[in-house]
């Protein structure tokens, strides 16, 4: 397959075969050395952190060593929607470029594709009557007779919060416990099949992970084995992690299985009406537990609520109606296998509920809650993964690649190896090669009040009226809260008159769209907004950063692992909290500069910037630029990207 180009070198060549099928590939040194070294770990079965800053190609770097490499590759990256794009964008081109027999898989979670017995039960559930989810049931209907892979994702036309897929997409624990020949038509049977006789696996890292943890407890696997494991986007890695390797309980899991009971009762058990009575009676509990949180949201440790009157009488009422349910369930046993399912999730409910009741590991877990608007979730997070993660890796004799635009703090590896346990390795640092020295600016404007003053927002938004000026909009603002983003908001909409897009207005990937539609937009987002996504050319040329993204020490895991390192004599604030915001503010400033020819200023309005000994270490974990406090650069930068951009309109309409 490869004799024409047997070296990596000669692939990245300025006319190989990436040149030959990549519009716009050029050669870039910093992308062949972290390919070369992708090759040389995934042959000698090694450890690799790479950082690899915006603008290297860091995809084709691993993809194109993994492909040649003749073996197994299971790829992960952050989110679902990079997941998309890499399999359906970037290793096609890689096909035709390389390999045109390569056999490729996309492996999600259950829970993304479309179970047909679900839907055959949904469709007769009373809870669908409305004509709203009639609607949406007839289009799932449609789709699912020309889908081939069932994955809900290809359903444009029924949003992701429809109350609808939770009856139809498959669930855990049904499946397996189905006879061979009826998984015929089973989509998550037929993804975990491709994916074992694929060359090249692409999953994402909520999936990585719950695989790596049930690997680690010793109860089975999600995905296939594989010669070597390439993590993109792996800074996210440590925090996924730490909600697989804990546990939770959430009102939807509760829901979910008070409806299932429900649907499966009226096909398996149609004489059981004890059976819908005792799901309902569940359902009400479920509410009630979570209104004796109180009525606004809420994120604190369990710790604080535990012991509260109504919280624990609503705990034991759930409690109570988990059990008449399995009780029913167990007096039902045989009647099905639906049913049968829905008992063994009524036995896990009830132990994680009694297990978060209990605190039995309370020293190395960090027991907290979370309230919505009509949900709740209980969560046991690990106090660190280091541990869990370094023995699965132990045991898992694979070639292992962590990459991301941003691993390191201040050129340092150190904070990412200690919260995952990573001893070994080898570690490449490679600087984007844009060129920040002449395209970018960084501005610290002076003079602005202190973070914690009642102010602070205003004070920001007054002394960025002039850089929104000089800029014709065009800028994202990004806050650390949304507090701050709701005053920012007011204050503009009273004192400017450009188009304002707020998180939240409608779905991010719409909000971007829209961004890049308009003129002199300004978009405010908070931490989603911090990274994945990418907007280049000139309609993004000024990006804001309010206020480090410090997070907050009131955060429940947070301040369980700040008292934690104090108690074992280690300094948490140098040792994490400064590590993480350095690592968020990286991956902000990242949204301005996307492209070879992009330009811009980036704004830190943080004093403690300049104020603090440790403000050096933000300014030594971005890209190199130019540093002004003076407005008047500002203005004169944009004013030189103006008359630039004139004059290269003007010889171009000399040549017409």
């Amino acid at each position: 397959m490869f004799d024409k180009y047997d070296s990596i070198e000669a692939v990245f060549a300025r006319n190989g075969p990436l040149a030959q099928h990549l519009n716009g590939f050029a050669p870039r040194q910093e992308q062949l050395r972290l390919s070369e070294a992708v090759a040389s770990c995934i042959e000698n079965q090694a450890v690799l952190l790479g950082e690899a800053g915006t603008g290297i190609g860091k995809t084709f770097a691993y993809l194109v060593p993994a492909v040649m490499s003749g073996k197994k590759v299971l790829i992960s990256t952050g989110t679902k929607h990079l997941q998309d794009q890499l399999y359906k964008n970037d290793l096609p081109i890689i096909r035709r470029a390389l390999a045109p027999t390569l056999q490729a898989s996309l492996l999600k979670g259950r829970a993304n594709y479309l179970c047909l017995h679900r839907l055959e039960r949904a469709l007769s559930n009373p809870a669908l009557r409305s004509p709203e989810r009639q609607r949406e049931l007839a289009l799932i209907t449609a789709w699912s007779r020309r889908t081939d892979t069932g994955d809900i994702a290809e359903v444009l036309d029924v949003p992701e919060d429809s109350p609808v897929w939770n009856y139809v997409v498959s669930q855990d624990d049904f499946c397996s416990k189905h006879e061979f020949e009826e998984l015929a038509g089973c989509f998550v049977s037929g993804a975990r099949k491709a994916a074992q006789e694929a060359d090249i696996v692409v999953v994402n890292h909520h999936l990585l992970c719950a695989d790596l943890a049930l690997k680690e407890e010793g109860f089975g696997e999600l995905l296939p084995t594989a010669d070597a494991l390439i993590i993109d986007e792996a800074h996210q890695l440590p925090e996924v992690a730490a909600g697989f390797f804990g546990g939770r309980i959430s009102s939807r899991q509760l829901l979910d299985l008070s409806r299932d009971v429900i649907g499966e009762q009226m096909h398996e058990a149609p004489d059981m009406r004890e059976l819908r009575d005792g799901a309902d009676e569940l359902e009400t509990a479920v509410r009630n537990f979570r209104l004796a949180f109180g009525v606004d949201t809420r994120r604190d440790a369990w710790a604080e609520v535990r012991d509260e009157e109504a919280v624990v009488r609503e705990m034991a009422v759930l409690e109570g109606a988990l059990t008449e349910v399995l009780d029913l369930l167990d007096s039902a046993k045989g009647r099905g296998k639906g049913l049968d399912a829905c008992r063994r999730r009524c036995v896990q409910l009830r132990e994680s509920l009694r297990q978060f009741r209990d605190m039995s590991e309370q020293k190395t877990c960090i027991y907290w809650f979370e309230t919505f608007r009509t949900g709740f979730m209980l969560n046991m997070t690990p106090m660190n993964v280091a541990g869990p993660f370094q023995r699965v890796m132990e045991v898992l004799p694979a070639a292992w690649v962590f990459t991301s635009a941003t691993l390191t703090v201040g050129g340092d590896f150190s904070h990412f190896r200690h919260r995952l346990g990573i001893k070994d390795g080898e570690e490449l640092l490679l600087d984007s090669p844009f060129n920040y020295r002449d395209n970018a600016l960084l501005y610290l404007p002076p003079g602005l009040p202190e973070p914690r003053s009642n102010n602070y927002t205003e004070g920001v938004m007054k002394a960025m009226l002039p850089v929104l000026e000089a800029s014709d909009g065009r800028a994202f603002i990004l806050f650390t809260s949304y507090r701050a983003m709701e005053e920012a908001r007011y204050f503009l909409e009273r004192r400017t008159d450009y188009n304002l897009l707020v998180q939240q207005q409608m779905p991010k990937r719409e909000l971007v769209e829209a961004f890049q539609s308009l003129d002199r937009a300004v978009l405010l987002g908070t931490s989603s907004f911090w990274e994945g996504v990418d907007v280049r050319g000139e309609a993004l040329s000024l990006v804001i950063i309010e206020k480090l993204p410090f997070a907050s020490p009131g955060d429940p895991v947070m301040s369980a692992r700040i008292r934690n390192m104090r108690e074992d004599g280690g300094d948490p604030f140098i040792e994490f909290q400064l590590p993480q915001a350095a690592i968020a503010l990286k991956q902000g400033a990242g949204r301005l500069i996307r492209g070879v020819s992009d330009t811009g200023v980036l704004v830190l309005c943080d004093p403690r910037v300049q104020t603090k000994h440790y403000g050096e270490l933000f300014i030594n974990s971005l890209p190199a630029m130019p540093i002004t406090r003076e407005i008047e650069e500002v203005q004169c930068f944009f004013e030189a990207l103006a008359s630039r951009k004139n004059r290269t309109e003007a010889d171009s309409g000399a040549q017409d």
